[in-house]
This record gives structure tokens, C-alpha cells and sequence, in this order.
């Protein structure tokens, strides 16, 4: 069962659906968006075989800082045996994911419900 989103700061939010944490990043992911989500994704990372979905859909702007946020997602989850999906449609941050080489490394997903492996959902990532 899907769990309403606790506003955590202005740029994140986090809940639990279908055994995964989503962390729903919002508006724009800058240098000082990164230094409020940190704590939060550090302390959702440290759990053995974490679960991680980060979604992007309500994302405006991703920068270097942005970029970081996922490779240290992504480095912190491998580091616990975890799982590490990533939601993105938005053209300029799937532009920026495939021009470092990211999006080979965390391919996007265009639903949740792919992200989240629902049988039915849209499958296939961009």
C-alpha cells in the first residue's frame, strides 16, 4: 500500500511504496537542494538491501549537484547489496544523465510503476 508523501524539505520527499523508499526530488536540485537532501539519502542508503527509487518528474532544474546526489545513491546502495532505480522524462536532465555516461550506469525509467517493476507498467527504460 502506497503511503501519502511526507514534505520533508522543499526540494525532497519520501515514502514507501511497494517495498521500495521513493525519494522524490523537487524543483530545483542545486548545491543547495544537495545539502538538504544528503542527510536524508545517506540515512535511506545505509540500510542493508535497501529498496531506492529516486524520481525526477518534479524536477525543474539538475545540476552537477544533481549528479552527485545519484553517483553517491548509487555508490551507497551497492555498498548495502541494495537496489537503485532512478524515474526521469524531463529532456534536459536525461540529456545531462546520458552526456556523463550516468544513464548507463542508472538507465531511467519513464513510469514509477516501471521503476517499481509492476508487471503491467510501460516497461523498457529511455
Amino acid at each position: 500500500m502506497q503511503q501519502e508523501p511526507a514534505p520533508l524539505t522543499r526540494h525532497l520527499r519520501v515514502r514507501q511504496d511497494r517495498g521500495h523508499t521513493v525519494l522524490e526530488f523537487r524543483g530545483e536540485i542545486d548545491i543547495a537542494a544537495s545539502a538538504e537532501i544528503v542527510p536524508v539519502l545517506d540515512g535511506v542508503t545505509a540500510r542493508p538491501d535497501c529498496r531506492i527509487v529516486i524520481d525526477l518528474r518534479h524536477v525543474e532544474f539538475f545540476d552537477c549537484s544533481g549528479l552527485r546526489l545519484l553517483f553517491r545513491a548509487r555508490s551507497r546502495v551497492l555498498d548495502q547489496d541494495g537496489q537503485l532505480h532512478v524515474v526521469c522524462t524531463h529532456p534536459l536532465t536525461l540529456r545531462i544523465m546520458r552526456a556523463t555516461g550516468l544513464s548507463r550506469l542508472l538507465p531511467p525509467h519513464r513510469t514509477l510503476d516501471a521503476a517499481l517493476g509492476r508487471p503491467e507498467a510501460t516497461s523498457g527504460t529511455l
